[in-house]
Formats: C-alpha cells, sequence, structure tokens
C-alpha cells in the first residue's frame, strides 16, 4: 500500500496475481490425495513468512505506530485473508476439481459490492441489485452441476460450498484493506499479515496431525511446498495489495475474473479436467453481473 502513482505497473500486478492463484488452484487438485489440506497451508505460509522476514521486519518495526492502532483490523486481515482464505480452498479441492474452484472466484468482485453496501458504506444501486442476482445465478449454475434438481433437493457439492465461504474470506478481505494507512510500506504489513495468518493456522495443522493424517516429504510435496509459498504468496499477495491500493478495491476485485481463464488452461493441461456447459453458462452470467456491477459503479 502506497501512494497512488501510475496504474500501470498495478494493471500488471493484478494480472500476475490471479495467474499465480490459478496455479496454486490447480496444483493443490493435483496434491489433494498426498498434501494434507492444513499441511499445504501451514508449510505455504511458514515458506511466505522466512522469505519475508528479512525484508519486513525492519520496515514492519519502523512503521509500529502507524499499523498498531489498528490491530483488530490486522487481526481480521491475516484470520481472513491468510488463515481463512487458505486453509478452506485447500479444504474444498479435497472434494471438488480446480475447475469448480477457480471459477468461483469470479463471484468475488460481486461479494465485494454486496458486503461494501451492507457493512462498509458503499450504495447498493438497481441496477448493483440486479448484477448480484445475475452473478448469483451462475455461481449457482456451477455449484449445482447444471442441474436445478441438486438445489432442491441441497445435493450440493461440500467442496463447493467450502471454497464459498473461501471467497466470502476474500472479499472481506478486500474491503477490510481499505481502511489500513496508504503510507504503509507493503512488504512490512505483508509480514505482520501472514506471521498472524500463520498464527491462525498452526492449531488447524495441529489438530490434522493428531487426527492421523501425514504428508510424505517426497521431491513432488516439496516442490508443491516450495511453489505455493513463493509464487501464490509472497509475489501474489504483494501484486494484490499494491493494485488495491492504486486502484481501489473494487476495480482491483475484477481482475480475479483472470482466473477462470488462467485456471481453466491450467486444468485442462495439467490435471486433463473438461470444460463442460455448465462451466460456460455459470461464468457467462457472473460476468454479465460484474459488467451491470461496474456500469453502474461509473455511473
Amino acid at each position: 500500500m502506497t501512494a497512488r502513482t501510475s496504474p500501470s505497473l498495478a494493471y500488471l500486478f493484478l494480472t500476475l496475481a490471479p495467474l499465480f492463484w490459478a496455479g496454486n488452484f490447480v496444483l493443490a487438485r493435483a496434491m489433494h490425495a498426498s498434501v494434507a489440506p492444513m499441511t499445504l497451508s501451514f508449510a505455504r505460509w511458514s515458506i511466505a513468512l522466512a522469505l519475508l522476514l528479512p525484508f519486513g521486519t525492519a520496515p514492519a518495526w519502523r512503521q509500529r505506530a502507524l499499523w498498531l492502532p489498528h490491530w483488530r483490523r490486522i487481526l481480521l486481515l491475516g484470520l481472513l485473508g491468510v488463515t481463512g482464505f487458505n486453509s478452506l480452498v485447500y479444504l474444498g479441492v479435497q472434494s471438488t476439481t480446480a475447475t469448480n474452484a477457480v471459477l468461483m472466484n469470479s463471484f468475488i468482485p460481486i461479494l465485494i459490492v454486496i458486503f461494501g453496501a451492507l457493512g462498509f458504506g458503499l450504495r447498493l444501486s438497481v441496477r448493483q441489485a440486479l448484477a448480484i442476482a445475475v452473478s448469483f445465478a451462475g455461481v449457482l449454475a456451477i455449484v449445482a452441476h447444471g442441474e436445478p434438481a441438486r438445489l432442491l433437493a441441497l445435493d450440493i457439492n461440500h467442496g463447493d460450498a467450502i471454497v464459498f465461504g473461501a471467497m466470502v474470506a476474500w472479499a472481506l478481505y478486500t474491503l477490510l484493506l481499505r481502511g489500513l494507512p496508504a503510507e504503509l510500506d507493503r512488504i512490512g504489513i505483508l509480514t505482520v499479515l501472514v506471521a498472524v495468518g500463520l498464527i491462525g493456522i498452526a492449531p488447524l495443522f495441529a489438530a490434522e496431525l493428531a487426527n492421523g493424517r501425514t504428508t510424505p516429504l517426497n521431491a513432488a510435496t516439496l516442490a508443491t511446498f516450495l511453489y505455493v509459498g513463493t509464487l501464490p504468496s509472497v509475489a501474489a499477495y504483494y501484486c494484490y495489495n499494491y493494485g488495491v491500493a492504486q486502484v481501489g478495491a473494487a476495480r482491483a476485485g475484477t481482475f480475479i475474473h483472470l482466473m477462470p481463464a488462467f485456471g481453466a488452461v491450467l486444468s485442462l493441461l495439467f490435471l486433463g479436467e473438461t470444460i463442460r456447459a455448465y462451466h460456460v453458462a455459470g461464468i457467462a452470467a457472473i460476468l454479465a453481473g460484474v459488467v451491470l456491477s461496474t456500469r453502474a459503479a461509473k455511473g
């Protein structure tokens, strides 16, 4: 988070972030049988914190007078954006496809509008309300796998419901970011958020081990830990937080829509997953809702 300058770099960073995150979803699904979800989450953020500490400790300490008064917001951001979002995604992809999980990210901008109107003082117009209804229909098409009868019978995939919870956490994280002082050093505050989030993950990781869910250490799992601990963690969060500070939460949130494109291609190439008609219909409805919402915001 920094003073506003040219948005060009922000747009580049906001494009890279969903690419790295899409890779995270696909890899988590690819390794779901080998790597326990809380183990993956704990390993990811342990590596990320180790990388951040040499660069973020000094600015975080130097600017403690800026962020300590916001400790409640910092706590919520760490628990929502690090502990909650990632742990829920890794848990969800144990029982749903990477394609479904990544497509549901496109509902985040609409959730930002909903929560912004409910608790953050953002005005909700009639057009935005219509946009929410259209996008929500798209989400329902995806989680029901194109079968309305599943909704009536409440036959929703358990993993899809968990991933949707992760989307709620990320929408709230994006809105709460706006309340931090703009002059905070980006690496410093990210280090603080990751440290808070890792503390939140630790008891979940311990409970997983206590229940006998262990992960073998081999070349594949170590490579997985290395990827998730670097690009979708340090690099993507830095890029996203920078973008939010530069162009605002609502505009930054729309870049999340790049995740379905990146995720679908990666899932097709590396997992052999199929893009089905209900995926296309769902994402079309979600995108239509976002277009309506964006036009309403401009107006």
